[in-house]
């Protein structure tokens, strides 16, 4: 299964999966009055954008490199990424909020046997998600799944300590409630500020990192021809990057020698996983 359709795979998975949460959650927050639960229900509406986001984003990004778009469209990976960002540091300070203006009220909730399974249901569809979603994340390294399966991943730990508010609320110590969704509404923060950062790095072109820089310069030292190489750049395309620099080779070979050791390497470089496009220029020594 190739990298776009398992993407859109795990997008509408994660639709699915957060609109029944979102339902069920929402229902038990209106019975409970538990303003933690609330805190949840919204996450997982927020939830819900984000997998709309993320198909659509890799949608965008599938399309192959046009006249207009000589790189392809593999940034759009990056600009939705930055968008699920912003929707999520908007629900936190929203939750934040809440969360507070009810820690000061101190307002009770109901605890029953369905907040409890809610809670449950959750974690356990919240695990299966992320599980499923980081392991295609790990085969094919886009970014939309990353921010996806950290965001299943966070959402079973929020609902892990909204059950246990929900317990210390049975014992009538109801400002743990809020103080929850505080948490909770901090936590989601955190998470969508780490996102927008992975994102603005990408689209302000920041240099390759060193593991995939590594491989590049292993490939190069192979090529005993190579006396030295200066000019390295690589520039993000998409999830990929496009590398160029300049090597330098014996004056005294033919011309068809030095590129042909040009191209060779340019082809040795560019069958690694991360690379989009390698342009090499040849100078003598």
């Amino acid at each position: 299964m190739n990298r776009y359709k398992s993407t859109n795979i795990a997008s509408i998975l994660g639709i699915i999966g957060n609109l029944f949460l979102l339902v069920i959650k929402g229902l038990i927050s209106f019975v409970s009055h538990s303003q933690a639960m609330l805190a949840d229900s919204i996450n997982s509406a927020s939830d819900i954008i984000s997998s709309f986001l993320t198909f659509v984003g890799n949608k965008i990004a599938s399309k192959p490199r046009d006249d207009d778009h000589h790189l392809g469209h593999g940034k759009a990976e990056y600009i939705y990424s930055m968008l699920i960002s912003f929707l999520i540091i908007l629900v936190a300070i929203n939750v934040f909020k809440d969360a507070v203006m009810s820690f000061f009220r101190a307002s009770e909730f109901n605890l029953s046997i369905w907040y409890i399974v809610v809670c449950l249901i959750t974690i356990f569809v919240k695990l299966a998600l992320f599980l499923y979603t980081n392991h295609i994340y790990k085969k094919h390294h886009n970014l939309l799944l990353l921010a996806n399966s950290k965001d299943h991943r966070n959402d079973m730990i929020v609902t892990m300590f909204t059950l246990i508010s929900g317990i210390f609320g049975y014992f009538g110590i109801y400002w743990v409630d809020s103080l929850v969704g505080i948490g909770i509404a901090i936590f989601i923060l955190v998470t969508g500020i780490k996102i927008f950062l992975e994102s603005y790095n990408v689209l302000m072109d920041k240099a390759m990192n060193e593991e995939t820089k590594k491989e590049v310069m292993d490939i190069i030292s192979k090529y005993q021809e190579v006396k030295k190489i200066q000019h390295f750049n690589a520039t993000p395309v998409g999830y990929m990057y496009q590398v160029s620099f300049t090597i330098f080779v014996d004056g005294n070979l033919s011309t068809y020698e030095s590129h042909d050791i040009a191209n060779r390497l340019e082809k040795d470089i560019t069958a690694l996983d991360d690379i989009y496009l390698t342009i090499i220029h040849v100078n003598p020594i």
